[in-house]
């Protein structure tokens, strides 16, 4: 009977490491994840900032390499989407043509 009692005492530590054990591990992995998932979004969120400066300063350049302001552009911008507004209209007049067909 007493043999059984320090059996189970045993067996009752051992467990009791062992769960810790793989506790701490759990938790050491959850916050190298996280850790790496942060990485990833602060180097993410730089390469996206980096990418919106850049076509920024494309658009914002004149042609001959200074900044300046873009009117020119919202000129060139604008007959732009007129055209693409001319374009939308006639596919819209040729697909009511092939409807009715």
């Amino acid at each position: 009977m007493v043999h059984a009692f320090f059996i189970g005492r045993a067996l009752a530590e051992a467990t009791s490491e062992q769960a810790e054990r793989l506790m701490t591990d759990a938790l050491s992995q959850l916050g190298q994840f996280d850790a790496e998932q942060r990485e990833r979004l602060r180097q993410f969120t730089e390469d996206v900032m980096a990418r919106a400066q850049a076509a920024e300063a494309a658009v914002v350049q004149n042609p001959d390499g200074s900044t300046g302001s873009a009117m020119g552009n919202d000129q060139d911008l604008q007959a732009t989407i007129d055209n693409l507004r001319a374009e939308i209209a006639q596919v819209r007049v040729a697909l009511q043509q092939y409807r009715a067909s």
